[in-house]
């Protein structure tokens, strides 16, 4: 047995002990076979099989259990696929002599299968292989496990479902269970999303399908409930009477980069707001659920979304980055916008009155994705430091993970000056030698273990789209334009008077400076 093997079965059984408290009473053990279709693409070479090959590295991955199915129309061979995705394993990660020994240890767990997405005879031919795979491992009933991933457009979903469900169920002697991931975007409005659900739910239940949205697996996303409902110090402020706006940003600092024809398709709202965003104000917004069971947890985001009211044409800014056009996949006269500031009211007791701002673009000055919770002012402020800016509880998702609270503290020296400065825990400093999970790490796992929390339940598919649905038909009519913007600015004047509006007072002269190692 290699090196890197022992360390595998070494890290295996300290992280298993703990996370089989964490998903008491789901096997954890038999014959699991992983199934990516569109084993090809980009996503899968990029997000699926890396993911794969970290929860192997970690040990949640056992090699005389598991085995990894590529499936796609390429033709090409077991080890051509390998030696497509190896340079993706180790991207980031150096080349030691145990790395590389891990890398061809899993790359022999993976075997790859030819076939179209519509058809029965790959199919066929993919099931007899998965079998051949648990027949050799002497499954017990009930111990088969069959993952589909499909690393797919969402066009041809129910073309795929069906076939897995005519030709690549579990076989009746062996039991187990049969799980099936699906990709974002689930459908370009509600009646899209709606029908893709419906061809979807007639196939599989419920609790088969876990539609992925990896913002839901960023660490700082999955600490919202643990910050919120953990802690006393936010119990009390968390609500209209302490708080004035929220906003959740997302920004990238590049175009659509040879994704334009995709992009276009979608746009900003579509591809960002919609969900990911969507997502996490959710979390930000949804009341303590009665326990941590994900449906418990899954209820209250559904009530969250129902009650957010229609959209106010005047709290709504569009922008396009001039040059989008240029890209020869994106039609000249294209309305897709690229950049979205979204005003959100959630009509209930908690929030009446506090404006939610969804703030998304490319294309812009800086990249980062952060939920901003500012503070309404000081009353009697005695020390007139109202022109400093505001309390601010800032979560920054990515990059540089970090949580700081914004505070006016006194100026250092002989005078009684204030300044604003900050409570600060930064993850690369604070946790030193901890590493990160990636998001689809974690929701593979999850989709193993059969934890639904982190993905999106159906009727919360539909009250999202409920709220989006009326104004992207009015863009995609020509009805709602967006406005020219530069590339590399902070994207259209209109968005920040929208903010001032919205009633977000900005800090001036304060800049938030990462803690160095």
């Amino acid at each position: 047995m290699g090196s890197g093997k022992w360390t595998i079965e070494k890290r295996s059984t300290i992280r298993n002990e703990s996370f089989s408290r964490e998903y008491a009473g789901v096997p954890e053990t038999g014959c699991l076979s992983i199934i990516v279709l569109g084993a090809s693409g980009d996503l899968a070479k990029k997000k699926t099989f890396p993911a794969l090959f970290n929860l192997y590295r970690q040990g949640f991955l056992q090699p005389n259990e598991v085995h990894i199915f590529g499936y796609a129309r390429t033709k090409i061979s077991d080890d051509e696929l390998r030696d497509r995705i190896r340079g993706y394993l180790i991207q980031g990660k150096g080349a030691s002599s145990e790395l590389l020994e891990e890398v061809s240890e899993f790359l022999r767990l993976i075997k790859y299968v030819c076939g179209s997405y519509d058809s029965a005879e790959g199919f066929q031919l993919l099931d007899k292989e998965i079998y051949g795979h648990e027949f050799s491992k002497n499954t017990i009933e009930g111990s088969s496990r069959r993952l589909f991933y499909l690393a797919l457009p969402p066009s041809v979903y129910p073309s795929v479902c069906k076939m897995i469900k005519n030709y690549c169920m579990n076989k009746s002697d062996l039991g187990g269970w049969t799980r099936i991931v699906v990709e974002k975007p689930f459908g370009k409005d509600l009646g899209s999303a709606e029908e893709l659900s419906a061809q979807i739910g007639e196939l599989f239940e419920e609790p088969q399908i876990y539609r992925i949205d990896h913002y839901l697996g960023k660490e700082l996303v999955q600490n919202l409930l643990v910050l919120r409902f953990a802690n006393r110090l936010f119990l009390p402020l968390w609500n209209r009477d302490n708080i004035d706006n929220v906003q959740i940003v997302f920004r990238e600092d590049f175009g659509t980069e040879g994704r334009g024809g995709y992009f276009d398709e979608y746009g900003i709202i579509r591809d960002i707001i919609q969900n990911h965003l969507l997502q996490v104000l959710c979390l930000v917004a949804m009341e303590k659920p009665v326990s941590l069971k994900p449906e418990h947890i899954r209820d209250e985001k559904v009530k969250v979304l129902q009650s957010v009211l229609p959209i106010n044409d005047h709290e709504v800014v569009l922008g396009q980055y001039k040059g989008y056009t240029d890209d020869p996949t994106v039609p000249d006269n294209s309305n897709t916008p690229t950049f979205a500031t979204v005003v959100l009211r959630i009509h209930n007791e908690r929030w009446e009155g506090v404006p939610f701002i969804m703030k998304a673009g490319k294309a812009l000055n800086s990249r980062k994705a952060e939920i901003r919770v500012q503070f309404k002012d000081v009353p009697g402020d005695i020390f007139k430091c109202k022109k400093q800016g505001r309390n601010e509880f800032v979560i920054r998702l990515q990059p540089l993970e970090a949580m700081y609270m914004k505070l006016t503290v006194k100026q250092p020296g002989l005078e009684m000056s204030t300044v604003q400065s900050e409570l600060d825990l930064s993850y690369g400093q604070r946790y030193q030698g901890v590493t990160i999970p990636e998001a689809y790490e974690r929701l593979i796992l999850d989709t193993i273990r059969g934890d639904q929390q982190h993905f999106v339940r159906r009727d919360e598919l539909k009250a999202a789209w409920e709220i989006f649905t009326p104004m992207l038909h009015r863009i995609d009519n020509g009805e709602f334009k967006p406005i020219p913007y530069l590339p590399g600015s902070r994207g259209p004047a209109e968005a920040d008077q929208l903010l001032e509006r919205a009633g977000y007072v900005q800090t001036h002269g304060y800049i938030w400076i990462p803690p160095t190692l």
